[in-house]
C-alpha cells in the first residue's frame, strides 16, 4: 500500500509541477505599457440605478431581457402580498366583531398575516437581488468570451508506464 501511495505522489508530484510553471516570450523591443483599463460600465453606477428603479441597472448594462424578469417577481409577489394583507384585515376584522371569538378565524387571520410577512421578505430579497445582478453585470459588461486565447496552441501529451 505504501508503494502505491509512494508512486501516487510521485506521479504527482512530476506531472502536476509543470502545470504552475509560466513562459514568456522575451521581445526587446517591447515596451513596457502604462496604460490603465478604465471599465466601461460603472457596477456603482448600475448599482444605484438598481436601488432607484428596479430594472435601471439592467438597461444601464444593455441586459434588455432581464427586466421583463425583474419586474415580473416583483409584480407576482407584491400582488400575493397585497392579496394576504387584504385577506388578513378581512379574517381579523372577523375575529375582532365576532362575539364568541372564534378560532378559525383567528387561525386565518394569522395564516394571511404571516404569508403577508413572507411575501414581503421576498419582495425585499428581490430588490436586493436585483442591484447584485446589476453589480455583478457591470463588472462582466467587458469580459471577452471569444475562442481565441491568444493565437496560440499548445498540446500537452502525458504518457505513464505503470508496472
Amino acid at each position: 500500500m505504501k508503494k502505491i501511495i509512494l508512486k501516487f505522489s510521485l506521479f504527482l508530484l512530476l506531472f502536476t509541477a509543470p502545470a504552475y510553471t509560466q513562459s514568456v516570450a522575451v521581445n526587446d523591443s517591447a515596451a513596457v505599457s502604462d496604460t490603465v483599463y478604465i471599465m466601461a460600465k460603472s457596477p456603482w453606477g448600475a448599482v444605484a440605478r438598481s436601488a432607484i428603479l428596479p430594472g435601471l441597472g439592467q438597461y444601464y448594462n444593455e441586459s434588455y431581457w432581464k427586466i421583463p424578469v425583474v419586474w415580473g417577481f416583483l409584480g407576482f409577489f407584491g400582488w400575493n402580498s397585497i392579496t394576504n394583507h387584504n385577506n388578513y384585515a378581512d379574517y381579523r376584522d372577523l375575529y375582532e366583531t365576532s362575539g364568541f371569538q372564534n378560532e378559525s378565524y383567528k387561525r386565518l387571520r394569522d395564516f394571511y398575516r404571516d404569508q403577508r410577512d413572507y411575501y414581503l421578505i421576498i419582495i425585499g430579497l428581490t430588490y436586493l437581488l436585483n442591484m447584485i445582478d446589476a453589480y455583478v453585470d457591470a463588472h462582466l459588461f467587458d469580459f471577452n468570451v471569444t475562442d481565441d486565447l491568444g493565437g496560440t496552441k499548445m498540446n500537452i501529451g502525458i504518457k505513464v508506464n505503470l508496472p
